[in-house]
C-alpha cells in the first residue's frame, strides 16, 4: 500500500514501516509525524524527541495565530508550553522569555523587601507574593494576556480571582521587580508598559547598579507620577499609605 499524506503526518502501514524503518526515522527527525496503521486502524504515533526550548521554535515556526508585531507564539500555545516545561518563562507581547535564576544580592533584597511588606499587609485583606507566581496581565485593548512573573506583588482581589486548580488570575494592584543585568531593558521598557495596561496601580524598579527605586504610579492606564529614591530617602507608596521602604536599609552590607 502507498503511504499517505495527511495533515496529522504520514500514515503508513506497520509493514511499511518495519521494511523501511530507517527511512521513516530520517523522516521523524526532520520534526514530522508517522502514524503507522495495522488492518486498516491506526494504532501508533510517531513523533520527534525535543526539549522543551525545542518545542518552543518548533512552534514559533508552525505557528498561524499571529497577534501583533509579527510575533508567532499565541497565548494558547504559551499555556501549552509551559504546563509541561520545568523552565521558568514569561511571555510577553507574543514572545517567550526563559528566566535565570537570580543572584544573591538580588535575593538579599528580595527578602528584605518581604519583610517589610508582610508586616504592612498582615492585617490586611491584601496579601504580599513573590516570584515564581504567574501572573495573567490582561492589557487594554490587545486581545491575548502577557503572563509574567513579578519578584514580589501585592495582590488585593483574591477573592473573585483564584481558579480550581488555585491559579490567581486577577490584577496586582503592586508589583516589583528588581533589575538584572539579563532582564534591564525588559523590566525597563515591556514590563512597564504591560502592568501600565493591565491596570495596576504601582510599579516599584528596584536598581542594584544605582541603588535606587524607580517609583511609578499609573492612573487611567497611563503613568501619572515618577519619583526616584536614592540612598539617604525613603521610597513612599501612593498606593497605600504608610508603606514605605528606606533605600540604606536594602542595599547595606550587600555582598
Amino acid at each position: 500500500m502507498k503511504s499517505s499524506n495527511y495533515q496529522e503526518g504520514v500514515v503508513i502501514t506497520a509493514t511499511e514501516f518495519k521494511q523501511s524503518l530507517g527511512k521513516y526515522l530520517d523522516y521523524i527527525e526532520g520534526q514530522n509525524d508517522v502514524v503507522i496503521t495495522k488492518n486498516g486502524t491506526k494504532v501508533a504515533r510517531l513523533t520527534p524527541y525535543v526539549t522543551d526550548i525545542e518545542q518552543y521554535f518548533t512552534v514559533r515556526e508552525k505557528a498561524f495565530d499571529y497577534q501583533y508585531g509579527g510575533k508567532k507564539v499565541s497565548y494558547e500555545e504559551f499555556m501549552e508550553i509551559s504546563e509541561k516545561s520545568t523552565l521558568r518563562m514569561e511571555f510577553i507581547n507574543g514572545e517567550i522569555y526563559l528566566l535565570a535564576s537570580p543572584n544573591i544580592n538580588h535575593q538579599e533584597i528580595l527578602g528584605r523587601l518581604y519583610l517589610i511588606f508582610n508586616e504592612y499587609f498582615k492585617a490586611e485583606k491584601c496579601r504580599v507574593f513573590l516570584a515564581p507566581f504567574d501572573v495573567h496581565f490582561n492589557k487594554k485593548d490587545l486581545k491575548e494576556p502577557d503572563v509574567m512573573q513579578p519578584d514580589l506583588l501585592v495582590a488585593c482581589d483574591l477573592a473573585d480571582n483564584i481558579t480550581d486548580k488555585g491559579r490567581y488570575m486577577g490584577t496586582p494592584t503592586l508589583v516589583i521587580e528588581i533589575l538584572a543585568d539579563s532582564t534591564r531593558n525588559k523590566d525597563l521598557v515591556d514590563k512597564l508598559n504591560t502592568y501600565r495596561l493591565s491596570g495596576v496601580e504601582e510599579y516599584w524598579i528596584i536598581d542594584q547598579k544605582q541603588e535606587n527605586i524607580l517609583l511609578y504610579s499609573f492612573n487611567e492606564y497611563e503613568i501619572d507620577r515618577y519619583n526616584v529614591y536614592g540612598r539617604g530617602e525613603t521610597a513612599e507608596s501612593i498606593a497605600f499609605k504608610g508603606l514605605s521602604a528606606d533605600i540604606n536599609h536594602l542595599f547595606d552590607e550587600l555582598l
